[in-house]
């Protein structure tokens, strides 16, 4: 079953950051928007820049994004067909938003990342230096 998307908010003291986050809780749509930050993408782009996601996902990901008016897609008519994605004015919006997300992340990734000796660079790494 699907989950209802915007429903109506109770417009208590979390109305405003309830709605927000609304608009960006798919798995993909914050990474998506940030790497639109940069510039207009094409579906594939997307993905190289975004290993995990499957192109189900994507696509759908990228269609809440658009119907929601974050994002706007433009199709030229042409063979092969070309499709283009761009923040749209409300998207741009968030920008700071993202940027402090990215810093926040930045900043705090060693306490949510993989254990130490999980990056098989660094297991090499180790190795090195006990044999040196």
């Amino acid at each position: 079953m699907a989950k209802a998307r915007h429903s109506r908010f109770d417009c208590s003291p979390g109305c405003s950051v309830e709605a927000a986050i609304g608009l960006i809780d798919g798995k993909w749509k914050s990474v998506i928007l940030f790497h639109l930050l940069s510039g207009t993408l094409r579906f594939n782009e997307i993905r190289r820049h975004i290993v995990n996601v499957t192109p189900r996902m994507l696509t759908n990901q990228l269609r809440e994004l658009e119907e929601d008016g974050l994002i706007v897609r433009t199709v030229y008519a042409q063979v092969p067909p070309k499709v283009e994605y761009s923040l749209s004015e409300l998207g741009r919006t968030m920008e700071p938003i993202l940027l402090s997300l990215k810093g926040w992340g930045d900043a705090n990734i060693s306490l949510f990342g993989k254990p130490k000796g999980h990056d098989p660079r660094e297991r090499a790494n180790e190795t090195q230096r006990v044999n040196a």
